[in-house]
């Protein structure tokens, strides 16, 4: 399935766009804060990278600048108004950037990225039948600050899960917001807002305090374990983590809620 970064403000509009792509594609979606954009380019490598202009006023150029000089092989598609889109069309570089104007539907969108990426849009819709006759997958989001423990785990995982990854507890309340998951896997030391103030800005929230935590931790020692037990989580599984034992656990929270 084709990778596709959906960056855009958190909005009605971007969430349905999120919604109906996802049928087809996996879609991560990412703010257009650069510092995040940089780390998720490398995590996700995405084959198409789709920016929703819709209020994007102040949206760092340099964005337009990292996609034309470090990313040029990955074809760019924006969406705005007329007006919207006039704003930034002089930081789109030849053939890599291609804007669509809004209103547009979301048939236009997925006919654009089909073309981008040359494939047949009747066999991507033909095989979105085959997958709704299967049962729905879990939501499960994963975090965690390290490159390589985030693209270890969406590929340990992926098979069994939709997974959604996010490299910093900021970023995670963002990707809550805009698609819920069923389970988040939380890294338990983070810089700045480590795992502690990401599980206790979840639980603060109504809509989110439900969704069940299990922690992630490196550090193996009885001092660091009760403190991770004192927070109370669904579960919580040492690093590296063994791919049997996680689903193991990560099966028994979901069967339990």
């Amino acid at each position: 399935m084709k990778k596709i970064l959906l960056i855009g403000k958190l909005n009605n509009i971007v969430k349905e766009t999120n919604k109906f792509l996802s049928q087809y594609f996996h879609v991560q979606l990412c703010s257009e804060n650069v510092n995040v954009l940089e780390g998720m380019l490398k995590i996700v490598n995405p084959d198409l990278i789709l920016i929703s202009l819709i209020g994007a006023y102040d949206i760092d150029t340099s964005i337009f600048f990292i996609l034309s000089d470090q990313y040029k092989k990955i074809p760019v598609l924006t969406i705005g108004t007329r007006e919207e889109s006039n704003t930034f069309f002089k930081y789109y570089e030849e053939d890599q950037f291609e804007n669509l104007i809004r209103p547009v539907e979301n048939t236009v969108i997925m006919e654009a990225i089909c073309k981008r990426l040359d494939l047949d849009k009747k066999e991507i819709e033909e095989g979105i039948t085959e997958k709704k006759e299967t049962v729905d997958k879990k939501r499960i989001l994963v975090v965690d600050d390290n490159g390589t423990t985030l693209r270890t785990m969406k590929a340990m995982l992926e098979e069994y899960y939709e997974v959604t990854i996010a490299i910093s507890g900021a970023q995670a309340m963002t990707s809550i917001g805009k698609k819920r998951p069923d389970l988040i896997l939380l890294d338990y030391e983070m810089p700045v807002c480590d795992g502690k103030m990401t599980l206790e800005m979840i639980r603060a929230d109504e809509d989110m305090k439900s969704i069940p935590v299990i922690f992630l931790t490196a550090v193996n020692d009885r001092t660091n374990i009760e403190a991770v037990l004192k927070l109370k989580p669904a579960g919580y599984f040492l690093k590296p983590a063994i791919k049997d034992r996680l689903l193991a656990e990560i099966d028994r929270v979901l069967n339990s809620i």
